[in-house]
């Protein structure tokens, strides 16, 4: 009787292990998928029609303007991709937020000014001011969103590279390995992960693959990145071997890491100094003469 409910829950716990193999996605990309459409489904249906007329106005003024031509849009795309949006809806809101934001600071700033008894020509200074500072919010905002996501890459470039040296090493081809270490890295680092299965998707549709190692690095402005994308090109244009060519990229990688931590270690005593003469200091001087003073108050 013992050994038969074992067996009986020996197989529950293998029917449960393979429905759950099952129901796993298959990569990263499957679900980021299914998390979007569940952020969507969760979305309210007054809110997200809000947010659908926002954005069909804006898509409208920028068509008036004529904003989504020329260099500028092309630069605020590039910007927007650097900090990890690449949709259209996200390039349209920040050319609107350029436009509009500077006029409705300025208006509301000299209001404001106005109704305090301000004179006018402050407040005209004032609300000049305020346009000025409001048209690079937008801009500082997203620079701000790629200067963090640029530290979290170059974080994780490192383990991605070893990962690399793996794939290539076990015979993969350039698209596999990007699709594969894109899936192991996703769970620790999704930014990473994300650069890698949208490169892998370029190198299998556009019609010269050394274009979508450009545009990673256009994407990912590092000198590491910018460095892999050199080796990977000469790879694919003159069939030097991808696993010696990672390898030997992944050392100078790792001693460069090194050296950064390193140089960081070295700079602490000069940075700790002032802290030290701050905090330190006045409480040890407290300790040792407090007393002395304290006794001579007394008497």
């Amino acid at each position: 009787m013992t050994l038969l409910l074992a067996g009986i829950a020996l197989l529950s716990f293998a029917a449960a292990v393979v429905l759950g193999l099952a129901l796993q996605p298959a990569d990263a990309l499957t679900v980021r998928a299914q998390a979007l459409a569940r952020r969507d489904a969760s979305v309210p249906e007054a809110r997200r029609l809000w947010r659908e007329t926002l954005i069909d106005r804006a898509t409208q003024l920028c068509t008036r303007f004529d904003l989504l031509r020329g260099d500028e849009a092309r630069s605020a795309a590039l910007a927007l991709a650097q900090a990890g949006w690449r949709s259209a809806d996200a390039l349209v809101l920040l050319l609107v937020a350029r436009l509009v934001l500077p006029v409705v600071a300025g208006v509301i700033g000299w209001l404001v000014l106005r109704q305090a008894g301000v004179a006018a020509a402050s407040a005209l200074a004032v609300a000049a001011l305020l346009v000025i500072v409001a048209s690079r919010v937008p801009t500082l905002f997203v620079q701000n969103a790629a200067a963090k996501r640029r530290i979290k890459l170059q974080m994780a470039l490192p383990d991605a590279l070893d990962l690399f040296v793996i794939c290539a090493e076990a015979g993969l081809s350039l698209d596999a390995a990007m699709r594969r270490v894109a899936r192991e890295m996703a769970p620790g680092a999704p930014e990473i992960a994300d650069e890698l299965a949208l490169t892998a998707v370029e190198l299998g549709f556009l019609p010269r693959r050394g274009d979508a190692l450009a545009n990673w690095a256009a994407r990912v402005p590092l000198a590491s990145v910018r460095g892999m994308v050199n080796i990977l090109a000469q790879t694919e244009r003159y069939g030097t071997p991808l696993a010696q060519s990672l390898r030997i990229l992944a050392t100078e990688f790792r001693s460069a890491r090194m050296m950064a931590a390193e140089a960081k270690a070295a700079r602490l005593p000069a940075v700790l100094t002032i802290p030290m003469i701050i905090f330190v200091l006045p409480p040890l001087f407290i300790v040792l003469i407090g007393p002395a003073i304290i006794q001579v108050m007394g008497q």
